[in-house]
C-alpha cells in the first residue's frame, strides 16, 4: 500500500488514491459540523476537551512532535500550538483540512493526506499521536488504533463515546436528538474493555482515562448556557459519577515496554 504523505501548504492540492480509505474526518472538518461547537456551550465543550487533553500530554516537552489523525476540525490545534508542540495533521482527502486552513496558511501546522488506517509515516515517527471525533465514525476502528500505536513513540491520546454513559439509552431517541441538533451523526459506542483490548493487541496499555461529561451533550446544547452546563457537571464530578459513567472518554495509552 502506498504510504507516501502528500503535504499541503494550502488548500486544493490534496489527493487520496485508495478508494477504501476511511473518510469520516471530511464531515468532521466541515463548516456544518463546526456549528455544533459554536456559541458559549460549544466553546465550553472545546475548552473542557482541550484542558483534559493538555493534562494527558503534559509530560511532553515543548517542541515534541504530535500527529493529529483526522484533526482537520482544528478543535485541539490552538492548544497544541500554545503548548509549543510541533504539529502535523493528516486527513483523508479533499475537504479534510477545512477548519485547519488558517493555521496552514500561516505555516503554524503541516497538513498531509493519506489513508487514515494505513498512515503515510514510518514506525515511531512522532512523540505522540492523537485522534478526536474519529474513532466512533470509522468502520475499521481497530486498524485506526493500530496505526496510532505504530507511528507514536511515547503516547497515544484519543476519545470515544462510552457504553457506560447515558448515551447507552439514547439509541431509540436518535430521531429526537437529530431533531434538536439537526446535524448529528450516528456513531459507535464502545465498552472501555474494547478500547483496552485494542491497545493491548498492539503492545500498548491505557494508563489514564478522562471521562468528560455525565449529562448528554445534547442536554447542554438545549439549555444553551455554559454557566449552567458547568453547574450541572460539577456535582457528579465531585461525587465520582463522571469518572464512572461519563462520556466522551479521553484516554492516554503508552507502550508496555
Amino acid at each position: 500500500m502506498d504510504r507516501t504523505a502528500r503535504t499541503a501548504g494550502g488548500a486544493g492540492e490534496e489527493r487520496v488514491s485508495d478508494p477504501s480509505a476511511e473518510r469520516a474526518d471530511v464531515d468532521t472538518a466541515s463548516d456544518d459540523y463546526a456549528t455544533r461547537f459554536a456559541g458559549g456551550v460549544g466553546r465550553w465543550f472545546l475548552a473542557e476537551q482541550a484542558r483534559a487533553t493538555r493534562a494527558l500530554l503534559a509530560d511532553l516537552p515543548g517542541g515534541a512532535t504530535v500527529l493529529d489523525v483526522g484533526g482537520g476540525h482544528a478543535q485541539l490545534t490552538p492548544m497544541l500550538l500554545e503548548a509549543g508542540y510541533d504539529v502535523t495533521v493528516v486527513g483523508s482527502g479533499p475537504g479534510a483540512d477545512r477548519q485547519l486552513r488558517p493555521f496552514i496558511a500561516r505555516g503554524a501546522v503541516r497538513f498531509a493526506t493519506g489513508d487514515l488506517v494505513a498512515l503515510p509515516y514510518p514506525d515511531r515517527s512522532f512523540d505522540a499521536a492523537i485522534s478526536f471525533r474519529l474513532l466512533p465514525h470509522v468502520t475499521r476502528w481497530r486498524e485506526l488504533v493500530a496505526e496510532l500505536c505504530r507511528v507514536a513513540r511515547r503516547a497515544v491520546v484519543a476519545d470515544y463515546p462510552s457504553q457506560r454513559s447515558l448515551n447507552a439509552i439514547g439509541g431509540g431517541l436518535f430521531g429526537v436528538k437529530k431533531g434538536i441538533e439537526k446535524n448529528t451523526r450516528t456513531y459507535t459506542l464502545f465498552a472501555p474493555a474494547e478500547i483496552d483490548a485494542a491497545f493491548a493487541a498492539n503492545g500498548w496499555r491505557v494508563t489514564r482515562a478522562r471521562p468528560q461529561f455525565l449529562w448528554p451533550m445534547v442536554l447542554h446544547r438545549v439549555l444553551k448556557s455554559a454557566a449552567l452546563a458547568g453547574a450541572l457537571e460539577a456535582p457528579p464530578r465531585r461525587l465520582g459519577l463522571t469518572r464512572a459513567f461519563g462520556s466522551p472518554v479521553i484516554v492516554r495509552a503508552e507502550r508496555r515496554d
